[in-house]
C-alpha cells in the first residue's frame, strides 16, 4: 500500500512539474510573440498590410499560369468563361438597357460573322477603333478579338492629323467608326484612309460616303454563333492583344504595344481592392483609355460583376446615378473627383446624411491630390481610395494598398520580390540624370525627388510602340547601375518617405497631364508654328491654383513686321487640336531662350506663369464666347486664380 501511495505521489509530482513547465513554455511564447507584435508595429508599422498584399500578388500571378494551362489566355478566353458559368448575369447597364453576359457574347459573335463575311480580315490584322462610350464599343472589340484581330483604341478628342498618324503607326487594316463620332471628324479624313486602301466601317445602318462599309445592317444577316476559336487562338501570353496610344514627348501619339499577358494582369486591379463578383461598377472614363477598357471592362469581367457604363461622365448626374444602380465601385481620375467636390451639397430633409447616402465603398484611380482626397471622404464618407501608378506603357506599377492619402504607391518589406525600381537622382533645370565620376547613375536619397525608372527582365518586360523603334529606344536606359542592365524612364519624378509610401512629384520632359490627358508640346507647338505669322512656339504646362495637373500655355515669336491674330489663332487650333490640348494662355516674346544645346528653356517661364504683375510681354487668354485669344488683363488673372472663370 505505501509502494502504491509514493508511486502516486510521484506520480502527481511529475504530473505539476510538467503542467508548469507547459505554463512556463507557453508564457514565454506568448510573450515572445506579443513582443514581436509590438516590435513590428514600432519598426515595422506596415508589416502584415504588406505581407498580405504579397501574397495575394503571388497568388494571382499563379492563378494567370494555372489558367493559361487550361486554355485561357486572352481576355476573350476570360469572357467566354464568364458567359459559360453566369450566362444570365447582368455584364453592362447603360442608358437603363440591361445587357447580360450571354446578350453581349451572341452580339460580339454577330459583329464576329460581319467582319468574317463582309471584311476580308484574318487573325493578326489591326483595326482601329474610334468610337465612344457604349455597348457597341465592347461589341466591335469582342467581335474583333475573336477573329484574333489586334484592336487599336483611337481618342476620338484627337483631330484628323493625328488620326491619319496613328492608323499608318499600327498599320491598320480597316477603321471602324461610331455613328455619333461621324460630326466631330474632317470628310477628308475618310478620303485619306481611303487613299491609304484602310477599309473603313460605319457602325450605322447607311453610310453617306462612297466605298465605305455600315455594320447594323448586316447584323440581323447573320448568325449569333461563335466563330471558330481557332481564328483567335494565341500561342503565349506575349502576343500581341491591342494597341493603346498614349501621348509623348516625341510629338504625335504613340501606341503602346498591349500583350495578352498584360491585359490580363490588368484586369486583376479591383480583386487586390478587395472587390467581389456581387460589387456593381460605375464606369465614366472614356473606353479608349486602358483604365476603363481593362481595369474596368476587363475588372469586371474578371470578377464577374456588373458594370454601370455612362457615354461620358457628368458630375450632377454621379451620385444619383450610384444610389439608383446601388453602385458599390468606380474608377476615377483626380480631376473627377474634384469635380464631385465641387457640386452643390445635397441639403433635403429625406437625406439627413446627404451626400453619404450611397453605397459606394471602394475607388481606384490616380491623379488625385491629397487635398481633395480628404475632402472627398469628409463629404462622401469612408469609401476606401485605392490610388496606383503606372502609365500604358510601363512595365511595372504601384498600388496604394494602405490607403494612405496623397501616397501614389507603396515600396513595402516584400516588394523587393515583385518588380525592381529605383529613383534616380535627376537635375531638373538641365533636364538630364545626375551621374558619378564612373558616368553611373546617382540614386536619390530619402526624401528627394528622383525619377522613376523600372528594371526590364523577363518577368517585367517593355513591349514598347508599334512602328516606331526610335521612340521605344528613347524609353530606355542602358548601363544605369552596371553595364548590361536595362531599365525603362517613366519620365516622372518622384519621392520615397521613410515608410516607403511613393508620392508623384511631377512629369519631366515635354509633356504634361490636364483633364486627365497627357499632353504632347512638340506636337502642339509643331500646329502654333503653322500659323504663318509665328516664328517659334514654346509650349509647356503651368499650374493654376486648385486645379490638378498643369494647363497648357505657348510663348511664341511673332515673324518680323507681323502681329498677333488671335482670332485666327483660335479657329487653327480648334481645327487641329481637342480642347483639353489647346493652350490658354499665349505669351508673346521677343525673342526665345534656349539651352547650349539649343533646346527651349521652360523653367523660368513655368516659374513665371501667367501673372501679368510680373510679366511685362503681352499675355492672351484663350476666350471661348469670343471665338479668340483676347489680351490678358489683371482682371481676367483675379477671376482666374480666384475659380471664377472656370477652366
Amino acid at each position: 500500500m505505501h509502494l502504491k501511495s509514493d508511486q502516486t505521489h510521484s506520480f502527481i509530482c511529475l504530473h505539476y512539474t510538467f503542467l508548469s513547465m507547459a505554463c512556463m513554455w507557453l508564457s514565454t511564447v506568448t510573450g515572445g510573440i506579443l513582443a514581436l507584435f509590438v516590435s513590428l508595429k514600432i519598426f515595422f508599422p506596415y508589416f502584415w498590410e504588406d505581407l498580405v498584399f504579397f501574397l495575394k500578388r503571388k497568388r494571382l500571378k499563379s492563378m494567370i499560369k494555372k489558367r493559361a494551362k487550361n486554355g485561357i489566355l486572352t481576355i476573350i478566353d476570360l469572357f467566354t468563361h464568364r458567359v459559360g458559368k453566369i450566362p444570365h448575369k447582368p455584364f453592362l447597364i447603360y442608358e437603363g438597357n440591361v445587357h447580360t453576359y450571354e446578350d453581349v457574347d451572341r452580339r460580339s459573335n454577330r459583329v464576329a460573322q460581319v467582319f468574317l463575311q463582309y471584311g476580308a480580315l484574318k487573325k493578326g490584322d489591326t483595326v482601329a477603333l474610334l468610337m465612344c462610350n457604349g455597348p457597341d464599343f465592347i461589341h466591335v472589340w469582342f467581335g474583333l478579338a475573336k477573329l484574333g484581330c489586334v484592336v487599336a483604341f483611337l481618342n476620338f478628342n484627337v483631330r484628323s492629323r493625328s488620326l491619319l498618324h496613328c492608323c499608318n503607326t499600327c498599320a491598320a487594316k480597316a477603321v471602324v467608326i461610331g455613328e455619333d463620332c461621324l460630326g466631330s471628324i474632317e470628310t477628308e479624313f475618310i478620303f485619306h484612309l481611303l487613299e491609304n486602301n484602310i477599309t473603313v466601317w460605319l457602325m450605322s445602318t447607311s453610310s453617306p460616303f462612297p466605298r465605305v462599309g455600315t455594320i447594323l445592317d448586316k447584323l440581323d444577316k447573320v448568325p449569333d454563333h461563335p466563330v471558330s476559336s481557332h481564328l483567335r487562338a494565341a500561342n503565349n501570353g506575349k502576343c500581341t492583344a491591342m494597341y493603346i496610344f498614349t501621348s509623348g514627348s516625341t510629338g504625335f501619339p504613340k501606341a503602346a504595344i498591349i500583350t495578352h499577358l498584360r491585359a490580363l494582369s490588368a484586369c486583376l486591379a479591383f480583386i487586390q481592392c478587395g472587390a467581389t463578383s456581387q460589387d456593381i461598377m460605375y464606369l465614366t472614363l472614356p473606353l479608349y483609355h486602358i483604365s476603363a477598357s481593362l481595369l474596368g471592362i476587363g475588372g469586371c469581367i474578371e470578377l464577374g460583376a456588373t458594370c454601370v457604363l455612362k457615354k461620358k461622365f457628368s458630375a450632377s448626374q454621379f451620385w444619383n446615378d450610384c444610389r439608383k444602380y446601388n453602385v458599390t465601385m468606380f474608377l476615377y481620375i483626380g480631376e473627377l473627383c474634384r469635380y464631385l467636390c465641387n457640386q452643390p451639397r445635397v441639403n433635403s430633409p429625406l437625406q439627413k446624411e446627404g451626400d453619404r447616402v450611397h453605397k459606394v465603398r471602394i475607388a481606384l484611380g490616380n491623379g488625385i491630390r491629397p487635398a481633395v482626397w480628404k475632402e472627398f471622404l469628409m463629404r462622401f464618407g469612408p469609401i476606401k481610395i485605392f490610388e496606383f501608378y503606372g502609365s500604358t506603357e510601363g512595365n511595372v506599377g504601384f498600388f496604394n494598398y494602405t490607403n494612405k492619402i496623397g501616397a501614389v504607391g507603396r515600396a513595402g518589406i516584400f516588394s523587393k520580390f515583385l518588380h525592381s525600381f529605383e529613383l534616380l537622382k535627376y537635375d531638373i533645370s538641365k533636364e538630364e540624370l545626375m551621374k558619378d565620376k564612373h558616368g553611373r547613375c546617382k540614386k536619390a536619397q530619402i526624401g528627394e525627388p528622383g525619377l522613376l525608372v523600372t528594371q526590364v527582365t523577363q518577368e517585367a518586360p517593355f513591349s514598347g510602340y508599334v512602328g516606331n523603334n526610335e521612340a521605344s529606344e528613347k524609353k530606355l536606359l542602358r548601363n544605369v547601375f552596371v553595364k548590361g542592365d536595362v531599365y525603362f524612364n517613366t519620365g516622372d519624378l518622384l519621392v520615397m518617405d521613410d515608410n516607403g509610401f511613393l508620392y508623384f512629384t511631377d512629369r519631366v520632359g515635354d509633356t504634361f497631364r490636364w483633364k486627365g490627358e497627357n499632353v504632347a508640346t512638340v506636337e502642339v507647338a509643331e500646329i502654333i508654328t503653322m500659323m504663318d505669322f509665328i516664328q517659334e512656339a514654346n509650349v509647356y504646362g503651368v499650374n493654376v491654383k486648385n486645379c490638378e495637373g498643369r494647363i497648357g500655355m505657348a510663348a511664341v515669336v511673332l515673324k518680323p513686321n507681323q502681329a498677333f491674330d488671335g482670332e485666327r489663332l483660335y479657329k487653327h487650333l480648334v481645327d487641329f487640336l481637342p480642347s483639353y490640348a489647346r493652350p490658354r494662355f499665349v505669351r508673346i516674346m521677343d525673342a526665345m531662350q534656349i539651352t547650349p544645346t539649343f533646346k527651349h528653356q521652360k523653367m523660368h517661364l513655368v516659374d513665371e506663369g501667367f501673372n501679368p504683375e510680373i510679366i511685362s510681354e503681352p499675355l492672351y487668354f484663350l476666350h471661348e464666347p469670343s471665338c479668340s485669344y483676347v489680351p490678358l488683363t489683371r482682371e481676367i488673372y483675379k477671376n482666374v486664380a480666384s475659380g471664377e472663370i472656370c477652366l
